[in-house]
């Protein structure tokens, strides 16, 4: 391949393939045969055809399919998969009901990012520092998907495998994600970045709907985001009111990690943020102090 005047090497080609309806993405992934990349809001992938750390035969547009405002249906919030990010930030549905979503979207990259990513686009790249699929998992979301054998939808905590890849089967495409309505939760948030607009070393999500329901997620510290097991939290929520149950969970669960050593931060480094801003949130939220 020839470098540009630039001096780049530019990306790969393919061939450009244009979805009117998400059935129309699932006949094109079909064709292409596992060759064919979606694209969507192109934050992530663009970057990655352009180190070429990606080379599709074909690129499948999936942004001429509308994306309808976010709405409530029998108890939960639906987004659909090409809601912008910034649409999340402005929804009075999810500012009403699911506000841990339009507070945490604001951490997204930078106002470039959250004008093109989209909800659904975020989801499937399923980056473990990723703001929106740490908090998907943290209030109890699923994530929607269409293929040849039709809907299915799957609880977030089983949707992120591993880095970069999630339980989709070949074929299938992200339609949007469910969200259960977050009234009288409360919730606190809080990511340690090097610098704004980076990926976050560490974020710990707390959401409790009720005494007996609560949910701490970690994003940073593995392959995927972590969904706190109960039993580390039992101290804590055996005392609510009290900061040294706080704290003897949260040391239990920065214990519990084995997270990478990495440009961003040696694993201690992240168990020690775990520890301190996982003990903190609880106490905020589980003495509510934290934001309903």
């Amino acid at each position: 391949m020839v470098p540009t005047p630039s001096g780049r090497t530019p990306a790969t080609c393919f061939e450009y393939q244009r979805a009117e309806t998400w059935s129309d993405a699932v006949e094109l992934l079909e064709l292409w045969d596992g060759e064919a990349k979606i694209l969507a809001g192109g934050q992530s992938l663009i970057p990655m055809l352009n180190l070429r750390l990606a080379a599709p035969a074909a690129l499948i547009d999936v942004n001429p399919i509308p994306a309808a405002a976010p709405r409530i249906d029998g108890g939960h919030i639906v987004v659909d998969a090409n809601t912008r990010h910034r649409t999340l930030t402005t929804s009075e549905v999810i500012r009403g009901h699911a506000p841990l979503l339009a507070h945490a979207v604001q951490f997204v990259g930078n106002v470039r990012v959250r004008n093109r990513g989209t909800f659904g686009g975020t989801l499937a790249h399923a980056d473990p520092t990723g703001e929106i699929a740490a908090v998907t998992m943290a209030m109890g979301g699923e994530v929607i998907v269409q293929g040849p054998a039709g809907t299915r939808t799957v609880p977030a905590e089983d949707f992120f495998i591993t880095y970069l890849t999630t339980a989709m089967e070949p074929n299938e495409v992200i339609i949007g994600g469910r969200i259960p309505v977050g009234d009288g939760g409360r919730w606190a948030f809080h990511e340690v970045v090097r610098r704004y607009s980076d990926f976050a070393t560490v974020s710990v999500i707390v959401m409790a709907r009720a005494a007996d329901d609560v949910r701490v997620v970690l994003g940073g510290v593995a392959v995927r985001p972590v969904l706190v097991d109960q039993e580390l939290l039992a101290p804590a929520l055996s005392d609510p009111g009290n900061p040294d149950r706080a704290r003897d969970s949260a040391q239990a669960i920065a214990a519990a990690l084995d997270p990478d050593t990495d440009l961003h931060g040696t694993a201690d480094y992240r168990r020690r943020l775990v520890a301190v801003h996982t003990r903190r949130l609880l106490q905020q939220v589980l003495t509510e102090e934290g934001t309903a």
